[in-house]
């Protein structure tokens, strides 16, 4: 059995339940909630302090009895109780007051490719539990590529790859269907770790985590900052105080050329089971980037260098797997038939 649009635009809600962000669309009312899929949980007595943004801030600066967690791992809900309270939290009266109204309320969300059968009950209980009454489950990269504006309909090929915290998918799409798909072990994370373990080797400091993203706009030229030489403060890793160093950026985007050479072979195992017609359309039409990394530095230039194919970033790539959920519910986009995914 098919997803049709007929049975989405019956939906109220969309929720892209990522390992980085968690993002509510509501019909008609557009997307109201993108906030980090982070929660801080006093361990003493299970109350939830803070959850999103303001959990965000707190990682790595809290006393022993607060513990800052993620519910969700490479777009797999690992803690359904956490989810649903986090989730309730975000979403607040923006999303119960359109439940109260329609007690036989549907939601859509959308989950990675191969999601197995565990990950997709998962993310059912967790919209089931704050009272959605059906849960229809479609593809990110079919909904990523919706909100990209790519025609999936056309019996044409066109490729997406989205980038994602803990994974990178990759895809080619004709006539609403997935053609041939690989879901690559290599996100935003793995690129933070190779930038943190390169600075610890080579210069004997910790960097915080939440200074490895600001990191990413220096090495891609982003600001006024000089393309040469960048200076990250961090703590010294023998005496353990506060140290400041200046770390040559070139350096720092050769030491994260291996995590994205990962996602390079999930392109050509993606290009080799194509057939030789839509891999032609490809030439023309390109790639897209989609996802909260596809700004990575070098992401861009590397995929073009690797398959002479033309690379596009997507508008906003952050929300691209939400929005097109969104025009799904809405019924903005042209009939299709998506591949099924039942719990």
């Amino acid at each position: 059995m098919t997803i049709s649009l007929a049975q989405l635009r019956r939906c109220s809600a969309a929720v892209d339940l990522g390992a980085a962000r968690t993002r509510v669309y509501v019909k008609n009312q557009g997307l109201v909630v993108d906030e980090p899929t982070v929660a801080a949980v006093n361990t003493r007595t299970g109350s939830m302090l803070a959850v999103g943004a303001q959990a965000e801030v707190m990682d790595g600066r809290t006393p022993d009895y607060i513990r800052v967690v993620r519910p969700v791992s490479n777009g797999t809900v690992v803690d359904i109780d956490l989810a649903q309270r986090l989730l309730r939290h975000l979403v607040g009266d923006k999303l119960r007051k359109t439940w109260r109204r329609r007690p036989s309320m549907r939601a859509a969300v959308c989950l990675p490719y191969g999601s197995e059968p565990l990950a997709q009950r998962a993310a059912v209980e967790t919209l089931t539990g704050l009272g959605a009454r059906r849960v229809e489950l479609v593809d990110t990269l079919v909904a990523a590529a919706v909100g990209c504006g790519l025609p999936v309909e056309q019996p044409e090929a066109t490729m997406i790859v989205v980038c994602g915290a803990g994974t990178t998918q990759v895809a080619v799409l004709s006539l609403g269907s997935i053609v041939a798909a690989e879901t690559v072990p290599v996100g935003g994370n793995a690129i933070d770790h190779a930038v943190i373990q390169h600075l610890r080797l080579h210069h004997e400091l910790m960097l915080p985590n939440q200074s490895v993203r600001p990191l990413h706009l220096m090495l891609s030229g982003d600001g006024e900052l000089t393309p040469g030489s960048t200076e990250v403060h961090g703590r010294d890793v023998v005496s353990g105080l506060a140290r400041s160093v200046h770390v040559d950026t070139e350096r720092v985007r050769r030491a994260i050329i291996t995590p994205l050479t990962a996602i390079l072979d999930g392109i050509s195992a993606v290009l080799r089971r194509c057939p030789p017609d839509l891999v032609a359309d490809l030439g023309e039409r390109g790639i897209m980037l989609a996802g909260g990394s596809a700004l990575i530095p070098g992401l861009e230039p590397m995929i073009h260098e690797a398959t002479s194919m033309p690379v596009h970033i997507a508008d906003q790539p952050s929300t691209c797997a939400v929005q097109g959920l969104g025009a799904m519910i809405e019924g903005k986009v042209q009939p299709l038939h998506l591949d099924p995914m039942a719990p």
